[in-house]
């Protein structure tokens, strides 16, 4: 029942989100809008550098396997992590097999979406993504850059933050993405 309670007012707090325009020019089919507990975010997917990573996160949107998947990892000044629709910590991925990289000439800068991976192989992206607050030019030509925010940087700037002494900035009480479909969906 309290879960059912919480799923209410996510949806509830998403309402005001769902009735936003999309952005003019939007390439809808390499596009997701993401409903967040805290407001819309619209991401264009880069399939021009990045296909199969694209193509991937368009197939999870559309099964509805982002739905309800918190901010797990939070840093501020630095990104928020999401997309663990398995485990909801960070620690899964989909039943899909992991991705090779798709490195390009692309900085990591203020509101461009990686793939997430494990530490140990460039080729372990599946379904997490982070999306930067700042320039973060360590992760260039080691993360695939999947897209950019194109509108609600504002959103992402209000989520939920890790405290300064949480271990890899894991998140209490995350904020979370209530509903992710590729744009050209949205009704």
């Amino acid at each position: 029942m309290i879960r059912l309670i919480g799923i209410f007012a996510a949806l509830l707090f998403a309402l005001p989100a769902l009735a936003q325009p999309l952005p003019a020019n939007l390439d809808k089919q390499n596009a997701l809008v993401i409903d967040t507990s805290k407001g819309r975010v619209v991401i264009a997917l880069r399939a021009d550098i990045a296909p199969k990573h694209a193509e991937r996160l368009k197939q999870l949107a559309r099964e509805g396997f982002y739905n309800n998947v918190p901010f797990h990892r939070v840093m501020g000044g630095f990104m928020a992590q999401t997309g663990d629709g398995q485990n909801f910590n960070g620690t899964g991925g989909s039943k899909y097999p992991n991705l090779k990289q798709e490195f390009s000439n692309v900085p990591f800068t203020r509101g461009v979406v990686g793939m997430a991976r494990r530490g140990d192989s460039v080729d372990s992206a599946n379904s997490q993504f982070f999306i930067m607050f700042a320039d973060g030019p360590s992760l260039n030509g080691q993360y695939t850059v999947i897209g950019n925010v194109v509108s609600g940087m504002d959103v992402v700037d209000k989520l939920k933050k890790a405290s300064p002494t949480s271990p890899g900035g894991a998140v209490t009480d995350p904020d979370k993405m209530v509903k992710v479909q590729v744009a050209s969906d949205v009704k």
